[in-house]
């Protein structure tokens, strides 16, 4: 249901942008009315298992000590 406050505040800011503006607004909403949540809720993936504390210390270790890093005898 949309809101006659909020509907009148989009007609009056459109009514300020010019023909471009106004179509990137418009396919924006409509991109937005198409569009749904994806992935599945996080719950649902409690069932498949956790990581352990240890395993997720690993981890991060790993990824602060590898990440950023640039071997430069492969490119």
């Amino acid at each position: 249901m949309l809101n006659v406050a909020v509907k009148k505040e989009i007609i009056n800011q459109m009514g300020q942008l010019d023909y471009e503006h106004q179509r990137r607004v418009l396919d924006f909403a409509r991109a937005l009315a198409v569009t749904g949540p994806k992935g599945v809720p996080g719950k649902l993936l409690l069932s498949f298992g956790g990581f352990s504390a240890d395993d997720l210390k690993t981890m991060k270790k790993a990824i602060e000590d590898n990440c950023e890093k640039v071997d430069k005898s492969k490119c």
